[in-house]
């Protein structure tokens, strides 16, 4: 079954080819908004409409010596390696531009780079979080310019699927997402799964779980052997959304999922399956399932933890494979979570990494171009998958027979994005419902809030942002 994206972009409805598994029909209306994007007439370039459109070159090896200033969230393993040796590449290609890096943890990415970006000295090209409250928002205020005079010239049309541009695509004004413009590019495909430890499950005699309720069933067995089931350091809130998405996938439809994840009217949190989600994440915190104290434990500690012999799965993303294997070697396996009885495909968040964005004082938006293309094309790829991350175009090129995490996370992302359903990141919804689920989380998992009201204050949030 193919997944089922939300709507591609207008801009890569003008230009893409249909890829194996991403493209689906939208419908008429769809269509019809697609075409009239395409129509003469229809604004262009990366200023506002009726603005003279961007003189585009990919020629930077005859411009004059330049610095090009880049903030990144690369700071992991592999993640810092590949950028590392892009970086690296890149000045050797063009040794008239010089790259000033500055490389921050996700959360004090999300702090600076507000201020950065309304200060005299903002970088020319950052990683930016997709969701309405960070890209969103920046897109709104005018601070970063549409990559559409550069996608035909670099290609991206072809090697980018429109599911993965819709990840990355705003209307002008912000409002509208998963279409529209295209605000950046990502490198990386990313699935949250489930990591566990082989020889853990093997001192307490158990296969992988089959089924979600294999899963579920598993979790009181590790805990009655005196282990710890399931790793979560969630001081810094956002962590538990990556745990309650696969609940969620389990029991929700993954179209109401979607329309949840991107703030789109017409879906509602307060259903007996979303309830039915809550009270399963609940009733794990409840039975001791997770470690204790995790609701003040921050992220990297407890990963840290899991690759040192603490518990027996941790759910997460696909991007720490390359530090725990540096730890656990061939021990450490990575696997997406088991379809649960009556749904019809694996579902799970993901998507992208974070894109890489020009921001609107980009001393020469030509440059910032070339190298958001340099770090994403084909060559990069392999980078990418070289250092144990995993590529976000060709993905299965890049999978083997080899047992491996790093070959599991590329498996998983081309199996949920070929036939399963990708969800998305639920902070995306609004502005501010990053910090909105994540309060209600930390609440429902402390068991000071009922899964009812769990629900309530998402859907007090959610309709208030769409009107609904």
């Amino acid at each position: 079954m193919s997944p089922r994206p939300i709507p591609p972009t207008s801009q890569a409805l003008c230009l893409a080819t249909t890829r194996r598994g991403f493209l689906v029909s939208t419908g008429a209306l769809a269509a019809a908004g697609a075409l009239a994007a395409c129509a003469p007439g229809s604004s262009g370039g990366s200023g506002s409409p009726g603005s003279a459109p961007m003189e585009v070159t990919t020629d930077i090896a005859s411009l004059p010596e330049q610095t090009l200033v880049v903030w990144d969230q690369e700071v992991r393993g592999g993640q810092n390696e590949q950028m590392e040796r892009l970086n690296a590449a890149f000045m050797t290609t063009y040794p008239n531009i010089t790259i000033e890096r500055n490389s921050q943890s996700f959360d004090d990415l999300q702090t600076t780079l507000r201020l950065a970006l309304t200060g005299d000295d903002a970088p020319d090209v950052v990683e930016a979080n997709n969701s309405r409250s960070t890209m969103g928002q920046f897109v709104a205020a005018g601070q970063l310019v549409a990559l559409d005079p550069w996608i035909e010239a670099y290609g991206w049309h072809s090697s980018y699927s429109p599911s993965i541009l819709s990840y990355s695509s705003y209307s002008e004004d912000g409002r509208v997402f998963g279409e529209g413009r295209l605000w950046g590019l990502p490198q990386v495909g990313e699935s949250v799964g489930i990591y566990y430890s082989a020889s853990r499950l093997a001192e307490l005699g158990m296969d992988l779980p089959v089924t979600w309720e294999d899963f579920t069933e598993g979790l009181r067995t590790i805990k009655d052997a005196g282990k710890t089931p399931l790793m979560l350091g969630n001081v810094e809130k956002w962590p538990a959304l990556h745990v309650f998405g696969p609940v969620q996938g389990a029991h929700v439809d993954p179209r109401t999922i979607r329309a949840l994840g991107f703030g789109n009217a017409g879906a509602s949190w307060s259903t007996p399956e979303n309830l039915a989600a809550a009270a399963e994440i609940q009733a794990w915190a409840t039975s001791g399932y997770f470690n204790e104290g995790f609701n003040g434990v921050d992220y990297d500690t407890v990963w840290q933890d899991f690759s040192t012999g603490t518990g027996v799965y941790l759910i997460a993303g696909s991007w720490l494979a390359p530090d725990l294997e540096a730890v656990m070697g061939e021990d450490v396996r990575f696997m997406l979570p088991p379809k649960a009885q009556g749904m019809s495909t694996v579902a799970t968040t993901g998507g992208t990494g974070l894109p890489f964005a020009i921001t609107s004082a980009a001393k020469d938006k030509n440059v910032a171009a070339a190298y958001i293309n340099f770090i994403t094309n084909a060559d990069a790829m392999k980078a990418l998958a070289q250092t144990g991350n995993v590529p976000v175009n060709d993905t299965a090129s890049f999978t083997t027979e080899a047992t491996s995490v790093v070959n599991d996370v590329m498996t998983a992302f081309e199996e949920v994005t070929t036939s399963g359903d990708v969800l998305p990141y639920l902070d995306y919804a609004t502005p501010t419902f990053d910090q909105v689920m994540g309060d209600a989380l930390q609440m429902l998992l402390d068991n000071r809030s009922t899964p009812q009201e769990f629900l309530d204050s998402l859907e007090a949030a959610y309709t208030e942002f769409t009107g609904a």
